[in-house]
C-alpha cells in the first residue's frame, strides 16, 4: 500500500470533531494541514486551481463525487485538501510557506463538495520523486463536519510505468480506489475519482449499509 503521508498554524474556520467521538483514520502525520487555506473551510468553493496550473507540464483535470458512507448518498460541505510534487518531483517552496506548507510545498489545494457532492480542481501531473521508482502521485486529506480530518489513498495514474500489478490490487483502498485514468479533454487531460467516505478507514462509524 502506498502511504506517503510525510507529507500548524491555527485557522479561523477550523472544524473540531466531538470529543466524544473516537479518532478516525489512525496516525496521519500532517493532515493538520488541511486547516491551513487561506479561506475559511466553510467558505471553499468546490472548484480550485492549484498554483502551478500555469507552469509547463501536463495540465489535468481532476474532478468525482464525494459519496456518503453508503457509497449513493452524495455527501456535502465535505473538505478536500490535495497536495503533490513538482515537475521535478520535488515538494518545492516559494520561501514564504508557513506550517505544513513548509514540507508539502506550494502546490496544494482546498474544494469543499456542493449540494451534489461535487468537487473538482485543475493541476499539473505531478513527476515522480528524483531517482526513484515510486508512482506519480497526489496526496489528499478529507475532513467532514462532524469527524476528525483523515487520509485516503492517493491519486495515482493508470499508465504510470512505476504502478506496479501489486500497487495496483489493493483491496482495502482507502476511500475507494484512487487510479486515474486521464483521457484527452479540450488540450488538456481529464480524469475522475469518486471518493466514499469511511471506506476500509479505521475507527470510521459505519451504519449498516455502509458496511455491504
Amino acid at each position: 500500500m502506498i502511504s506517503l503521508n510525510g507529507c500548524s498554524q491555527t485557522n479561523p474556520g477550523k472544524q473540531e470533531a466531538p470529543k466524544s467521538m473516537a479518532h478516525i483514520g489512525g496516525t496521519c502525520e500532517g493532515c493538520e494541514a488541511i486547516f491551513e487555506s487561506s479561506i475559511a473551510l466553510e467558505e471553499l468553493n468546490n472548484v480550485d486551481t492549484l498554483p502551478d496550473f500555469d507552469e509547463a507540464g501536463p495540465k489535468i483535470e481532476i474532478s468525482g463525487i464525494i459519496y456518503q458512507a453508503d457509497g449513493r448518498t452524495p455527501a456535502q460541505n465535505v473538505v478536500l485538501y490535495v497536495y503533490h510534487t513538482d515537475q521535478q518531483g520535488n515538494y518545492s517552496t516559494k520561501g514564504s510557506e508557513t506550517g505544513w506548507g513548509k514540507r508539502h510545498g506550494y502546490i496544494r489545494g482546498w474544494v469543499k463538495t456542493n449540494e451534489d457532492g461535487a468537487y473538482k480542481f485543475f493541476t499539473l501531473v505531478p513527476a515522480s520523486y528524483p531517482n526513484s521508482k515510486n508512482p506519480r502521485h497526489i496526496h489528499c486529506t478529507i475532513k467532514e463536519k462532524d469527524k476528525n480530518e483523515y487520509w485516503i489513498d492517493e491519486y495515482l495514474f493508470d499508465d504510470d510505468p512505476y504502478l506496479t500489478a501489486d500497487k495496483r490490487n489493493i483491496s482495502n483502498s482507502r476511500g475507494g480506489n484512487g487510479i486515474l485514468k486521464a483521457m484527452s479533454k479540450d488540450g488538456m487531460l481529464s480524469a475522475t475519482r469518486n471518493i466514499i467516505l469511511g471506506k476500509n478507514v479505521p475507527g470510521y462509524p459505519l451504519t449498516k449499509a455502509g458496511k455491504d
